[in-house]
């Protein structure tokens, strides 16, 4: 049998539970105080013209704003050559859980997805996944983009445009990309968490869950689309060997 918390009568439990309420709204404050500081941070000025690779063929990270005064960019994880099972599990994770995106919209900000991999078999993921939100390819424009950070590894980027200058003002990776993730989030508030073998559990707690990403060979999201009949032919085949992958994917 799992393991199970202690039975107490509600007074005991709720007891408890202000207990860590306490905890909670400190975490919450300090998390508020964290923005307000990213919030203050300086900026450094990017080349608005940096080519991209979107829908209608070559264009820019000025255009990548659509118009709007902010941008974030998650930075996609992409293995040329290779089949849509062996694409970024972490990745697809994630920006699975990114759909409506009209909240981010009304406070003027545009969401859109850098693949650091080639536009046309990454824009087959894209249609296979049926994702909503901008698509570009990044490829040709990592070093600029990226400038200094490892290259094939998840990203969030944020920007701010003054008319047509660009901006960085802030990124993040690894487990700093959890912000576009919820899944995550409800997890860690149940008395099981992730069940991921890291976590810190009492004895006996359910912690077999090693690649919680992906099920039976697959990114986890990809099978749902199988099942409602899309193809997950990305036109491509050969590529990058799987042993030579980066595991820059990991939560």
């Amino acid at each position: 049998m799992t393991a199970m918390p202690n039975t107490v009568d509600r007074a005991t439990f709720q007891a408890e539970l202000d207990k860590l309420r306490t905890r909670e709204k400190a975490h919450t404050r300090e998390s508020d105080a964290i923005a307000a500081a990213r919030r203050r941070l300086p900026m450094v000025e990017m080349d608005p013209t940096t080519p991209l690779v979107g829908p209608n063929g070559p264009t820019t990270l000025l255009d990548a704003f659509e118009g709007r005064k902010q941008l974030i960019v998650y930075y996609f994880m992409w293995y040329p050559g290779r089949p849509a099972p062996e694409q970024c599990e972490g990745c697809t994770w994630n920006n699975t859980q990114v759909t409506e995106l009209s909240y981010v919209h009304s406070r003027d900000i545009t969401y859109a997805v850098f693949c650091q991999g080639p536009y046309e078999e990454s824009a087959r993921y894209h249609q296979f996944m049926d994702w909503k939100m901008p698509w570009y390819s990044a490829r040709d424009s990592l070093d600029t983009l990226l400038a200094g950070r490892q290259i094939n590894l998840m990203h969030l980027i944020c920007y701010v445009r003054d008319g047509d200058r660009v901006f960085e003002t802030y990124w993040t990776n690894y487990r700093g990309v959890e912000a576009v993730d919820f899944n995550y989030t409800l997890m860690d508030l149940t008395v099981y968490g992730r069940q991921e073998p890291w976590e810190d559990s009492p004895a006996g707690w359910p912690q077999g869950v090693v690649d919680g990403t992906r099920v039976d060979g697959r990114p986890t999201a990809q099978w749902s689309r199988l099942a409602a009949g899309r193809s997950d032919d990305l036109g491509n085949t050969g590529g990058e060997p799987p042993a030579a992958r980066s595991t820059g994917c990991c939560h």
